[in-house]
């Protein structure tokens, strides 16, 4: 049995999707091994941590949290968790509601954390606002911004690291079309496109090359039955529903330009790029999702896909990559809209869910090789982040930045490992003395 297969078949000793109980600020953090001096700034990450103790019982939602470790000058000043304060977690704790507007069917911005235009941001599903956290990661108000943005917003949004814009697409269960938003680098919406589809349907990310936003149509819809029963993420599988992809040029105003691909899901891309003509969609890809199972999308294994689309002929050539289940892409995020080589993917734990694994996987797409960095026995890493040594290194010269959960010890550490050498042992590791449940994004945030 393989080292990664030995990972994915591990079973986790503790359920690390309990939520955590309280907030903590530990200072002045136990590292082993050396952190780099050039690793300046907080690496964050959010996921579900419901109020009160209950395992979510939907992957997608449950009071949202933050969580983050600050590094400076080689030493780990600082751990801090808080929740995101949507009304409920502000009543619950007996603190006054946050300024700004409202809009969706809740406020929990509990998917995503990202800096754009001078604030970090927590970003939510199906049309909820973002809320501006402060660089201690408390929460101070919603944004739409500055009175820009037509409705609600979306989890997963994409930087181009050229123009230094935001894109994403924002769908919300009661318009007729999901809207693709396009912020200038100072934060307000310059550009809303209307995109008409039927459903509506969840729209969780899109990808960019230097020419277009590529869309993601594909067969999981809101459902009325769900919300009028009282589901708290109403969206589920519609057999017989097309798949598509969707180029919207990004210069010049235009038409969709549609291409179907079989029945899948995707939630996060890799990432999209150009050559000639010919469009070239790396993904994560799931048979279906949200069909038998209506709480957690890990019915089918989602796995590493790429998609050829011929511009010219407007057929598509889809290729698996890689056959181990995976999630949580990343690359060199300098790449975003160019051609990559790497690719760094979380391999899932089975019976875990899809939201953490004991092994990261990376992905040289040129040479078609995997190299697997397994953490052993009853651990669980989450997104990791690939963060350059410089400006210009290359793009394997860095670091992989994650969060580890021990479940023999019931705590976490973060984990630095040489992107270069990802089976190697860690750069550092950073101790701390609680634990981080299983979530959902992260990323790092330079100083």
């Amino acid at each position: 049995m393989s080292v990664a297969a030995r990972a994915l078949a591990t079973p986790p000793r503790y359920d690390n999707r309990r939520p955590v109980a309280t907030e903590s600020t530990e200072l002045d953090l136990t590292v082993t091994g050396r952190l780099p001096a050039e690793l300046d700034g907080c690496f964050v990450r959010i996921g579900p941590n419901p109020l009160g103790g209950a395992r979510p019982a939907h992957s997608l939602v449950g009071d949202g949290m933050a969580h983050g470790v600050r590094l400076r000058a080689g030493r780990a000043l600082w751990y801090r968790n808080r929740w995101i304060r949507t009304d409920r977690v502000a009543r619950a704790l007996g603190e006054l509601p946050l300024p700004g507007p409202r809009h969706g069917l809740s406020d929990n911005a509990g998917g995503n954390l990202i800096r754009h235009g001078g604030r970090l941001l927590a970003l939510g599903e199906a049309g909820v606002l973002p809320v501006e956290l402060d660089g201690h990661l408390d929460s101070v108000a919603r944004v739409d911004f500055d009175g820009t943005l037509p409705h609600g917003f979306a989890a997963h949004a994409q930087c181009d690291p050229v123009t230094g814009e935001l894109f994403a697409v924002a769908y919300y269960h009661e318009l007729p079309y999901v809207e693709h938003l396009v912020i200038s680098p100072e934060g307000r919406v310059r550009r809303c496109d209307r995109i008409e589809v039927t459903g509506p349907p969840l729209m969780h990310s899109l990808a960019l090359t230097d020419r277009h936003s590529v869309l993601f149509d594909l067969p999981v819809v809101f459902d009325p039955r769900l919300a009028r029963a009282g589901s708290r993420f109403p969206y589920a599988w519609s057999a017989g529903r097309p798949a598509r992809l969707g180029l919207l040029p990004r210069r010049a105003p235009g038409d969709v330009r549609w291409f179907e691909v079989d029945p899948c899901y995707v939630f996060h891309p890799v990432n999209a790029y150009e050559v000639d003509d010919r469009c070239v969609v790396d993904v994560i890809r799931y048979d279906r999702v949200f069909d038998r199972d209506l709480h957690s999308p890990g019915e089918s294994p989602p796995t590493l896909w790429r998609w050829t689309l011929d511009l010219t002929r407007g057929t598509v050539a889809a290729e698996q990559l890689d056959d181990i289940p995976q999630e949580f892409p990343r690359i060199d995020e300098r790449r975003t809209t160019m051609a990559h080589r790497y690719a760094y993917t979380v391999a899932m734990q089975s019976g875990a869910g899809v939201l953490g694994g004991s092994a990261l996987l990376r992905h040289d797409l040129v040479r078609r090789e995997v190299t697997v960095h397994d953490f052993g026995p009853h651990r669980e890493a989450g997104e990791a982040v690939f963060v350059p040594r410089g400006p210009l290194a290359a793009e394997d010269d860095g670091w992989l930045l994650t969060y580890v959960h021990d479940g023999r010890t019931d705590r976490s550490s973060l984990v630095v490992l040489d992107a270069g050498d990802v089976a190697g042992p860690p750069v550092a590791v950073v101790h701390l003395p609680t634990r981080i449940p299983s979530g959902f994004h992260a990323n790092w945030i330079p100083a």
